[in-house]
């Protein structure tokens, strides 16, 4: 087959009254391909030839139509319906083909964030170990927030992605933004819900704020591909060179950070998120007057070994108040411990996990109750005026006369 240049330049020497013959040996090709190419009004256009019969063909057919049905159904589910008895390599191989082709197209819309509208919430994983204080070293959530139409973006460092530390977070972070989006916009995160079943506190949280949650269908990225862009970007322009002594240095140096990044001109929106904000804002809703009561609280029984579980950790409580009711509650900072609306106990919350945090006054008042416990109860005399002398019944039965 000849390129398009030789086909524009056997058309050009024909027109021009050059023999063919000579057309042909000057470009080392026959002559019945010049012939061709003269008569052809259209350039050479490059077309397959039907595919060779393989050891798959046969199968082929059947496979697309499973695989119309059920796109996601594995190779291997798919050779045993089909009886394949061949290697399964060369059979996933052809099977991969076929899917691109009877893949269903998925389109994806432009978005438009209207002012003050939503904020896009998302958990980032830093890939690096965090020491915590006993030794260990984990990877920590942090939760994200990005108001969607001037991108400004906020975060903290969390202990874990239940629902009572993503409420928490959440809560700081629509304080540091100053207003509360319309919507706040999920993927299927476990601690905020699945489908249209929200986590328990999550309704009444959204209630208090008079927000909207949403959570995206599977595979959606789209939808909130603000705040998961700013994940990459964290780990190649937070990340690199950094070192954290803790959880609470991580927050310190992101927040700073996030003061700097929130300054730089955002492509896609050619503007700065602290130049857009304040419009962003006006949009929003007004945080809520009320006291919201959120983070972890539990109402139980104090038991002998005086100490109250909070996650996994277990912290100590005065044991004078062992077999009375008492009000655990915990944030992210503070675990306090209240009996009778008076707090009895206060702890930093521990981040790592299944410790026993104990305060040594707790510990110094139970071994003065042991003791005060174990001591023989002694009883004083005590004249009430209803004791007789034994002699005045022996009277009264004349027992004294017989022993007489």
């Amino acid at each position: 087959m000849i390129t398009l240049e030789d086909w524009a330049l056997i058309r050009r020497l024909v027109k021009d009254g050059v023999p063919k013959a000579r057309i042909a040996e000057r470009l080392g090709i026959s002559r019945t391909t010049v012939v061709k190419a003269a008569a052809s009004d259209a350039p050479p256009r490059y077309e397959r030839k039907p595919a060779v019969s393989t050891s798959f063909t046969p199968f082929e057919e059947r496979v697309r139509q499973l695989l119309a049905d059920t796109p996601e159904m594995p190779a291997t589910v798919l050779a045993e319906r089909v009886g394949w008895e061949g290697s399964i390599t060369w059979f996933r191989e052809n099977v991969r083909r076929v899917r691109r082709d009877v893949a269903r197209p998925d389109p994806a819309d432009r978005l438009s964030w209207a002012a003050g509208d939503a904020a896009q919430c998302d958990l980032w994983f830093p890939p690096r170990k965090i020491p915590l204080e006993d030794g260990t070293r984990v990877l920590l959530p942090v939760l994200v927030i990005t108001a969607a139409h001037s991108r400004f973006m906020t975060g903290r460092m969390l202990p874990t992605r239940k629902t009572e530390d993503l409420l928490l977070g959440s809560w700081e972070l629509l304080q540091q933004l100053g207003r509360v989006p319309r919507r706040l916009i999920w993927d299927n995160e476990p601690g905020i819900g699945r489908g249209q079943r929200r986590a328990a506190g999550v309704a009444e949280f959204a209630g208090t704020l008079a927000t909207k949650i949403v959570q995206l269908r599977p595979r959606d990225p789209e939808s909130k591909g603000i705040v998961e862009r700013r994940n990459g970007y964290f780990e190649t322009s937070f990340m690199p060179g950094r070192s954290f002594a803790s959880p609470a240095d991580f927050n310190a140096q992101f927040t700073d950070w996030l003061a700097v990044a929130n300054q730089r001109v955002v492509r896609t929106i050619k503007a700065r998120p602290v130049d857009l904000v304040d419009a962003d804002r006006a949009g929003m809703l007004p945080l809520p007057p009320v006291v919201l009561h959120l983070g972890w609280r539990n109402q139980v029984r104090l038991g002998r070994d005086y100490y109250v579980r909070v996650d996994t950790n277990d912290y100590s409580v005065g044991p004078a108040a062992i077999g009375r009711v008492v009000d655990v509650a915990a944030d992210l900072e503070r675990v306090r411990v209240r009996m009778g609306g008076r707090i009895i106990a206060a702890h930093e919350r521990a981040w790592a996990r299944g410790l026993t945090i104990t305060d040594p006054g707790h510990v110094d008042e139970a071994a003065v109750l042991r003791r005060q416990f174990e001591q023989p109860r002694t009883l004083a005399a005590v004249d009430d005026g209803l004791r007789r002398d034994l002699a005045d019944y022996d009277r009264a039965f004349g027992l004294d006369e017989v022993s007489a």
